[in-house]
């Protein structure tokens, strides 16, 4: 197992749920219940030193009990190095801790992950739309249910004869 996540599991051994790696990066899932304090982990111990988060993004998998994976990728700048962190969570409660208290940065990325996925950040200081107009409540349109024209894409083409397939 790579040293970065030996070093997670050994601190938080109940949040530690597995690890891959691949062309040297590391990826560790965690549960829900430890996200926060592993990141607060990542970014405040001496020997981690992750200072910089470079995404926070999401993916579906509707086949899944728990259908939303949530990713945070951090950097350190000083150690060269990267990690993703990783967790899982049921579309009937999809909510998971937001980490703009450790990262600033995290602010617009959570914001779009809960824009286009309807994922929540819990304690998100300004938790709102910010690529969907404010009253667009038609769902999620990175979701895989999410109809590949759109909701409501047919009424624009009310004017033809036929409608595009």
């Amino acid at each position: 197992m790579h040293q970065l996540a030996q070093q997670i599991q050994d601190e938080f051994p109940a949040g530690f749920v597995g690890a891959t790696e691949w062309r040297g990066d590391v990826a560790v899932t965690v549960t829900r219940d430890a996200l926060h304090s592993i990141a607060e982990f990542l970014r405040n111990e001496p020997g981690m030193d992750f200072d910089y988060i470079v995404h926070v993004s999401s993916v579906d998998w509707p086949d899944d009990e728990k259908r939303f994976e949530v990713v945070w990728e951090f950097y350190s700048i000083r150690k060269r190095r990267r990690i993703r962190l990783k967790t899982r969570v049921p579309e009937s409660d999809c909510i998971v801790d937001s980490l703009t208290d450790l990262w600033r940065g995290a602010d617009f990325m959570e914001r779009e992950v809960y824009d286009m996925m309807g994922i929540r950040f819990r304690n998100h200081p300004d938790l709102r739309r910010i690529l969907m107009p404010d009253d667009y409540t038609e769902g999620y349109p990175l979701r895989k249910d999410f109809p590949l024209r759109g909701k409501g894409w047919r009424d624009t083409f009310e004017f033809l004869d036929e409608v595009p397939q």
